[in-house]
């Protein structure tokens, strides 16, 4: 990082912001350089502290930001010109805010003396340069200088925002006039004016917290994207090892604790595990974690799918208070950082054996559960189960390689199958569930982390939506392994019809009648990328293996089984999915409603 200077300097906009970039650690920028940022992209040109990376969509920028967060915990700059530019980052923006990760985006704004008079791309019919407001539900602040004395002070802000407290994404509009005008300003000192601390909760609930985690005899840990965020996977496992209870994880919490270990639970909710849903199910206290208990982790609520609170007492650690107590009753409220507080109830329970120990039976419903999915990913069907592919892609990785998925079947597959080792190795849309997020948050995981093996492990669904972006891979040489998972069509949604209506429409590839899809492979290779194809499953190892090795971008086209029986995760949970009266599961979905425990 630049060591800052004290000293008033005479700098544009467009140069404040990118001094201020430097002196925050911010070492990537992704985006396309329409009119809007025009000044701010040519000032990049004299940063080469700042890598600049082109897409082929906005909402790429936004996703590859994303990927880079979540894998490192350091923040991007996403940037994109006015109008359409700006408007097309929505979708990303949306997705960080749901899974609350850092990014800031940069956007071009109406310059100051044209606005409302309806310059190119500007909206004015009801307020001048009323972009921002579109953002409004997916940030959590937006500004918009008049001055370009105003940036400094707008970016502290900023970063304070997007940093501290719950991370997520914020919004810079800024006018092409401010961008280019001079201004004598003083650059702040990120040391002196970010909010870096790290809040603790109340000692008293702690310690009410601790007393009622020690006389519990089926405690279980719900670890959720929180942990990974606040670092806090360390002291997580001590806590666990110091009460002998088990960690179940959501979607972004998976890689809380090494799934190895013998108190991994595993995944709970509506595609999560059997193992992670018996035992939240049935645990005496729960202790969850960075964890907001939606819908799909928490099997819509419905007692004791996932969750049976009451009579399961419940310990909230949270470090934003609205989602304490937001969709369960708590015993005990804990408002603070998840590293903070789990150090803090660890202090408070003091040295000592487990106070509980059911072991044993984490290790058979562990074994039950692991004898429950070899099934479909032991089997030798051809064509080839999803989750036999996705077995044999990690075989061809290392243990800390990471894996990014999108919406869809595969999203699914990995969170059951893929054994995550490490933190901020599983990345996954997962309140948002966007799909063409798979590609580009993979390649900004990989300039997080140039020396780790990636992995995109999408659907042809969701490859298609952001698939351009082979070329931006092909021009950075990104070394991200894309693993088109092709079953030729919306397998998932199909699924998900089929149950509850009977009948599908529109989920099908199909051409002439028949099911239909591109060669991936014949694509890749003309974007000049090494591409392989596999349809059984003992090609699949091998050619991931060599695209890996390949040094560049890469891509595997493999064939999978399309039939709803054996093609996606093993359902373990439960959905609430409104149907019309007279449809297969309407009496059925009527009963698992009166039964949630949310109202």
């Amino acid at each position: 990082m630049t060591q800052p200077s004290t000293d008033v300097q005479r700098l544009t906009g467009a140069e404040i912001i990118a001094e201020y970039l430097v002196r925050s650690g911010v070492t990537h920028a992704a985006g396309i350089p329409g009119h809007g940022v025009w000044t701010l992209t040519d000032v990049l040109l004299d940063r080469p502290e700042i890598q600049t990376v082109q897409v082929m969509h906005e909402q790429s920028a936004v996703h590859l930001a994303d990927g880079f967060y979540r894998a490192s915990g350091r923040p991007m700059l996403a940037f994109t010109s006015i109008g359409p530019g700006a408007t097309n980052t929505v979708i990303g923006m949306a997705t960080a805010y749901v899974d609350s990760t850092a990014v800031a985006l940069f956007t071009g704004s109406t310059h100051t003396y044209m606005r409302g008079h309806g310059v190119l791309q500007e909206l004015e019919r009801r307020h001048h340069a009323d972009n921002p407001r579109i953002f409004e539900p997916v940030v959590k602040e937006w500004w918009q200088p008049s001055r370009v004395d105003d940036l400094p002070f707008m970016l502290h802000r900023a970063w304070n925002a997007m940093t501290s407290g719950r991370p997520g994404p914020i919004l810079m509009d800024v006018p092409m006039d401010v961008q280019a005008a001079v201004a004598d300003v003083r650059i702040p000192d990120p040391e002196q004016r970010e909010a870096r601390g790290r809040p603790r909760p109340d000692a008293t609930d702690v310690e009410r917290a601790a007393r009622l985690l020690a006389g519990a005899k089926r405690p279980v840990i719900v670890a959720g994207g929180g942990v990974i965020s606040a670092e806090a996977t360390a002291e997580l496992r001590a806590l666990a090892e110091r009460l002998g209870a088990p960690v179940v994880t959501t979607w972004n919490g998976k890689g809380a604790i090494d799934e190895t270990h013998p108190l991994a639970g595993q995944t709970i909710g509506d595609t999560g595990s059997t193992i992670g849903n018996e035992l939240a199910a049935n645990a005496d206290v729960l202790l969850s974690v960075g964890n907001r208990f939606v819908d799909w982790s928490a099997s819509s609520w419905r007692k004791g799918v996932t969750f049976a609170i009451p009579p399961t007492k419940l310990i909230q650690l949270e470090i934003d208070e609205r989602e304490i107590g937001k969709n369960y009753d708590v015993a005990v409220p804990l408002v603070g950082d998840a590293r903070a507080g789990l150090a803090d109830l660890l202090e408070a329970l003091g040295r000592g054996e487990p106070s509980t120990s059911y072991g044993d039976e984490i290790a058979r419903l562990r074994a039950s559960w692991e004898e429950q999915i070899e099934v479909k990913s032991g089997s030798d069907a051809s064509p080839m189960t999803m989750a036999r592919a996705v077995r044999e892609i990690q075989a061809a990785t290392r243990p800390d390689a990471v894996v990014v998925t999108g919406a869809g079947l595969p999203q699914g597959m990995v969170k059951q199958r893929w054994v995550t080792r490490e933190p901020r190795t599983h990345i996954t849309s997962g309140g948002f569930s966007t799909m063409g997020f798979t590609l580009p948050a993979a390649m900004g995981a990989q300039l997080a982390k140039p020396e780790a093996q990636v992995l995109a492990i999408c659907g042809d669904g969701d490859f298609l939506q952001t698939m351009q972006e082979l070329s931006a891979a092909a021009m950075l040489g990104s070394r991200v392994c894309t693993v088109v998972l092709d079953n030729q069509g919306w397998i998932s949604i199909k699924g998900g019809q089929q149950h509850h209506f009977g009948r599908t429409a529109l989920t099908d590839f199909t051409r002439n009648g028949a099911p239909y899809s591109p060669d991936f492979a014949a694509i890749a290779r003309a974007f000049d990328i090494h591409a392989e194809f596999a349809d059984a499953p003992a090609d699949v190892r091998p050619a991931v293996e060599r695209a890996l090795a390949s040094g560049g971008p890469s891509l595997v086209h493999v064939k999978v089984d399309r039939d709803l029986a054996v093609a996606g995760p093993d359902k373990t949970g439960w959905w609430d999915v409104p149907v019309p009266e007279g449809r297969p599961v309407y009496d059925e979905q009527l009963v698992g409603r009166a039964e949630e425990q949310h109202r």
